[in-house]
């Protein structure tokens, strides 16, 4: 794969240099150009900063000519560097020929640039892996530079992060990445997957994506260009697939790297609605989507209908904005508000238009979960969860699956003859007015995953509290029912449905 052209945008270096390639990568690990050697060097609020665009606290922390420094000058802030300091560090001779770096000022030019951006990345298990870029988006997204060009390649973003830290991590066989941009999700797999296959409907994404995956060390995946899963044969199933897609919903299809470019939330519904088929049994597939909040409309309803059949679902929404906060958005996302104030007020109107004709009064945003389930009766769940959560929710997201087939598996009878566990870290809240005799209410919070809290009568807590797996759930609740002087038969009758609920929600796990 060679170099891709745009009018707009820089050259690629080639894909076909392996051997430049795995030197390139020597010498950045050589120099601590890692994830942890940013930090290290520039500082908590340099480093931060750059995910909001700002570079002047990082170019100041880099006015030295250590290779570290050098390094995040050339690939990370974009700045040209002298070629005697360049080749102090890299196999410059090399790199130019290939294409990673450019001379500036003409042949004769004593300085060289980086042709992409080179993020630093860590790996869930300290991997030092790199994610390649198009020039100015390892830093602050495209709106951090104005790019309006629709083919340009984000590096790591929010998004992103967020994706990889929900992916259920268990070894696999198959993993399908539908728009894999820089290749980030790819990466991941990688390392859990034994066949890797990465989609894109741009191809300078899947050229980068190779990068990306060499850099990084990783294995090289199956990489196929088309849209959703136009590119996938209809005889192939997957354990995982996971996207992070273009879910924007705007008027057209300005941008590819965001704009879904079909009408409304059109592309996201597509997607989940075609997961299904292409999942193998007990297999996941993950998205990030945006879906409109319509006049008259139950937007929960709205999601549970594209939930394929024989699929389980688990859909979180994680904020909602009104339109005009939408809209602002994603015309800051694309640098707009920099530009032209009648272009940008067109394009405002545009997209308060395209809401208005839909009747669209708000766009959420969250995750979606799909699980293929023999069950008779999926469960599909449908939450708004906006309070913080602790990542990576990948465990948390596959111990929700296990559960429900524990609860499907198990009738009250089951259930009271069962043992339970408190889960790790539940702490307990007493709510009311100070010098009351009896609380309130209860609340069980947890300080891991989801961090829910719940409110439980007194029972409940009791219930919670002396649960370590000894006792059946039966057992304990006779021992409650004679502390209280209830009947025990009427304790047990009403209690079961409060027990799923804490199962479900993570409070309680079966103690096998």
């Amino acid at each position: 794969m060679g170099g891709v052209s745009n009018s707009t945008l820089s050259p690629l270096p080639s894909a076909d240099r392996p051997d430049v390639t795995a030197r390139l990568r020597d010498a950045l690990l050589g120099a601590s150009f890692t994830a942890d050697g940013l930090l290290e060097l520039l500082g908590a609020p340099a480093y931060a900063a750059l995910a909001r665009s700002e570079t002047v606290p990082a170019l100041r922390a880099t006015r030295g000519d250590t290779p570290l420094e050098t390094l995040v000058r050339l690939f990370l802030l974009q700045q040209p560097v002298p070629h005697t300091r360049v080749e102090e560090v890299l196999p410059v001779d090399a790199c130019l020929e290939s294409g990673w770096l450019v001379r500036t000022g003409g042949d004769a030019g004593d300085d060289v640039a980086a042709t992409v951006d080179v993020r630093p990345y860590g790996g869930p298990g300290g991997e030092d892996w790199f994610i390649v870029s198009d020039l100015g988006c390892a830093v602050g997204g495209a709106g951090g530079i104005g790019s309006r060009d629709e083919c340009v390649v984000l590096g790591v973003g929010g998004a992103s992060t967020t994706l990889a830290g929900i992916t259920v991590r268990t070894p696999v066989s198959s993993a399908l990445d539908l728009g894999t941009g820089s290749g980030i999700q790819a990466l991941h797999a990688a390392q859990h997957a034994t066949r890797v296959t990465a989609t894109d409907l741009n191809p300078r994404a899947l050229h980068i994506t190779t990068l990306t995956l060499a850099l990084s060390g990783a294995p090289a995946a199956d990489l196929r260009e088309g849209s959703l899963f136009e590119p996938v044969r209809d005889d192939e199933t997957y354990d995982l697939i996971v996207s992070n897609p273009p879910f924007v919903i705007s008027p057209g299809a300005r941008l590819t790297y965001r704009d879904g470019g079909m009408g409304g939330d059109d592309l996201c519904r597509t997607l989940v609605q075609q997961a299904g088929e292409r999942l193998n049994e007990g297999g996941f597939a993950q998205f990030l989507a945006n879906w409109q909040h319509m006049e008259g409309e139950d937007w929960q309803d709205r999601l549970r209908s594209w939930v394929p059949r024989g699929c389980d679902a688990w859909i979180v929404q994680r904020e909602v904005q009104d339109v005009t906060q939408y809209a602002e958005l994603w015309l800051r996302d694309a640098g707009d508000h920099r530009g032209d104030p009648v272009e940008y007020q067109a394009r405002y109107d545009a997209w308060l238009d395209e809401f208005e004709a839909r009747k669209v009064k708000a766009v959420g945003f969250g995750w979606i979960t799909l699980r293929r389930t023999a069950a008779t009766e999926p469960s599909v769940t449908v939450e708004e969860w906006p309070h913080p959560v602790e990542q990576p929710l990948g465990d948390t997201v596959r111990e929700h699956f296990a559960r429900l087939d524990y609860l499907r598996e198990h009738d009250d009878a089951a259930l009271l003859a069962g043992h339970f566990r408190l889960a790790a870290e539940i702490v307990q809240e007493q709510v009311g007015l100070p010098g009351a005799e009896d609380p309130e209410h209860v609340v069980l919070r947890q300080h891991r995953g989801m961090r829910r809290a719940t409110k439980v009568d007194t029972v409940g807590a009791g219930f919670a509290g002396v649960c370590d797996g000894s006792l059946s759930a039966g057992r304990i609740l006779d021992a409650i029912a004679q502390l209280v002087g209830e009947d025990p038969v009427l304790l047990r009758d009403r209690t079961p449905a409060q027990i799923r609920l804490l199962v479900e929600q993570g409070f309680l796990e079966p103690a096998q």
